[in-house]
This record gives C-alpha cells, structure tokens and sequence, in this order.
C-alpha cells in the first residue's frame, strides 16, 4: 500500500517514512532527496542557482516521475502549496497523511539547519506565519492527520499502518 507524507518542515515527514518503510518492509522515498539527485545540487545550492521559482519546477518535474512509482513517500513542506502539486498529490488517490508539529518544536527539530534555507530566511516569527499559512492546503489533502509532537516515530507509523488497515 502506498503512502504520501506532507506537513510543514520539521513535522516528522522523512523520519516516519523512513520507520513506516521499514515496519511495512517497502521503500520510501524522499521528494527533496529525489530532487538533489536530479539537480546534481544541495538544496541550499539549487535556491542559489535557480531561485524559488526554479526550485519549485524542479520540485514538480520530480514530483511527477516519483508518482509513478511509490510505496511511502515523504514530500517538501511546500510541495502541496503549488497548485499543479496540489491536483497531482489529489488526484492520485494514494493515502494522504499530513504530520503536524507546533511551532516550538519545529523550530527545535529544525531552528540550526543550514539545508533549510527558508528557516535561515523567515526566522521565528515568519516560520510561524508561513506554517499558519501553509496549514489550510495541508489540511484539504489529508486523509489522516496525526500531531507528532510527543510521539516517536515509531508510534505514528504504527498509527498510520493502524489507520491503512481500517480503510
């Protein structure tokens, strides 16, 4: 059975997919990993390089290719926000889970990472913003939503394998 994670930055998306992959005995794949396969790039250098909006074509033209071959896949925290992503990831009818996290511990699991440079660029305050933004379209994708915060990783991937086998 296959499985889309999305969430904001810092939610658990990677981690889990990577414990669900394991206990589910399949692969997961990472969208920005696929990505800096494709670009040949870290994800600080393909922002440098070709800036937002040439980060976003990449994400999509991954996107499309990944979908055609998953079993869990963990997308970027603003993969759903563009609406061609949007219409892919609904459209797919593969099981949506969104990971939420508060603010504080995003910012814990994520505040001094370098590879993520819209932490480096908002701060706090626009992290929070940007996350209270992205939250509605997260929410329209899901299936199942789960709040991570005081969870282990383990323990969702056990909750989302709970959920896929009720539906």
């Amino acid at each position: 059975m296959a499985v889309i994670l999305v969430g904001f930055m810092g939610a658990g998306k990677t981690t889990v997919g990577r414990e669900l992959a394991r206990k589910m005995q399949c692969t997961h794949r990472d969208l920005d990993d696929l990505i800096v396969e494709a670009a040949g790039q870290s994800i600080p250098e393909i922002f440098a390089a070709r800036g937002d909006a040439g980060f976003r074509q990449l994400e999509h033209d991954t996107l499309v290719k990944a979908l055609d071959d998953i079993e869990i896949l963990s997308t970027g925290g603003g993969t759903p926000m563009q609406p061609a992503n949007f219409d892919l990831l609904k459209a797919k009818k593969t099981p949506v889970v969104l990971l939420e996290a508060n603010a504080d511990t995003i910012l814990k699991r994520i505040g001094r990472d370098a590879n993520r440079p819209l932490v480096q660029e908002l701060g706090t305050d626009g992290l929070v913003a940007l996350q209270q933004k992205r939250d509605p379209r997260y929410h329209e994708l899901a299936d199942l939503v789960i709040t991570t915060d005081q969870l282990l990783p383990a323990q969702i991937a056990t909750q989302i394998m709970t959920w896929l086998a009720q539906h």
